[in-house]
């Protein structure tokens, strides 16, 4: 039987408790920060917060304290917000085991480090000249409501550590839930985070009323600065045709269940970003804080990320949609193949 502690309970962890909960096998605690969610699932067995109407299997325990989470698991599936991964890992560290496998399942980056989550759980553990981890990420097209009610859904799992890719691969693959091995971390945890902030630029594509032509437009070229950024960051472009990258940009752009989408429907709409946030309830869109760590990286590494940039206005400096989309169309020209 393979212990599995999943350290996050929003949406997508609770979702994972599911999938990974139908393998009979494993014995899953899903640690929650917010003890009334640990009551939902204890009584109930839905996390009627996050994941309402969503059985969750009798082998996934709850619970609410960190190292009861950890105690004993062969497996770690890290779950929460990108700004919370720091001060949780700090935390876990003391009950975490040099054999322990490490799994990011975050799609963001650090805001004030600009690191990418398996970088900055990575630097937390060896804080104290430990052992380096064992550290994979995966990412992918998958809605948590989808995951959790079991329509077939197909992730990757990225780390240079390929024989801890391989056991992902076995322990998380489900008749439902099919799990590829990628050799690119760093591809496909930007990518993951990345299209983020295309998402929310698809979102005011919506909200705005406009059609097919400017969404279709906003995701080519939004993959191009993502392919750009990852390539000077050390990834590969090959893996942004891939399913953590091309797959997530378009589920992410074009699909209702979005909260980054949503997010930018309503900025479209002329609501300003606190006013959204009150009323996502304790939800997160990742792309909000990743915008920001985004420009700052293309920044660093030397990147043109003209979408990017204009997101992080409209998000954060109060740019109207329109000024900015104007901005963007009214750019000099140059060739498509110029990456």
């Amino acid at each position: 039987m393979s212990e599995i502690a999943i350290i996050g309970a929003g949406a997508w962890g609770t979702a994972l408790s599911i999938v990974l909960g139908r393998i009979e096998t494993h014995k899953i605690r899903l640690w929650a920060h917010e003890k009334e969610v640990c009551e939902s699932i204890a009584q109930r067995r839905v996390n009627e917060k996050f994941l309402p109407g969503q059985q969750i299997p009798a082998g996934v325990l709850p619970c609410n304290d960190l190292a009861a989470a950890l105690t004993g698991a062969a497996i770690v599936v890290s779950v929460m917000p990108s700004q919370h991964c720091r001060r949780l890992f700090e935390q876990m560290r003391p009950h975490l085991r040099p054999q322990t496998l490490i799994v990011s399942a975050t799609k963001g980056l650090e805001e004030n480090s600009l690191l990418r989550m398996t970088e900055v759980i990575a630097q937390v553990i060896k804080g104290d000249n430990s052992p380096a981890p064992r550290i994979g990420a995966i990412s992918g097209p998958s809605f948590a409501l989808e995951a959790a009610r079991g329509d077939p859904t197909a992730i990757a799992v990225a780390s240079q550590d390929k024989e801890l890719a391989r056991t992902v691969q076995q322990e998380f693959s489900h008749a439902s839930f099919r799990v590829y091995t990628n050799e690119d971390p760093i591809g496909v945890e930007l990518g993951g985070a990345l299209k983020n902030t295309i998402a929310i630029a698809a979102g005011v594509c919506a909200g705005l009323g406009l059609g097919h032509n400017s969404v279709a437009a906003l995701i080519t070229r939004g993959l191009a600065e993502m392919t750009r950024l990852v390539v000077a960051c050390g990834g590969q472009a090959e893996t942004m045709a891939g399913l953590a990258c091309l797959g997530d940009l378009v589920l992410t752009c074009t699909g209702g269940l979005s909260r980054n989408r949503s997010v930018g429907v309503e900025l479209g709409r002329g609501r300003k970003l606190p006013e959204i946030l009150a009323g996502m309830h304790g939800m997160v869109a990742e792309g909000i804080f990743t915008t920001t760590a985004a420009v700052g990286l293309a920044r660093a590494r030397g990147v043109e990320m003209p979408i990017t940039e204009q997101m992080h206005a409209i998000l954060h400096l109060g740019k109207a949609p329109r000024e900015a989309i104007s901005v963007l169309m009214a750019r000099s020209s140059k060739s498509e193949v110029r990456m």
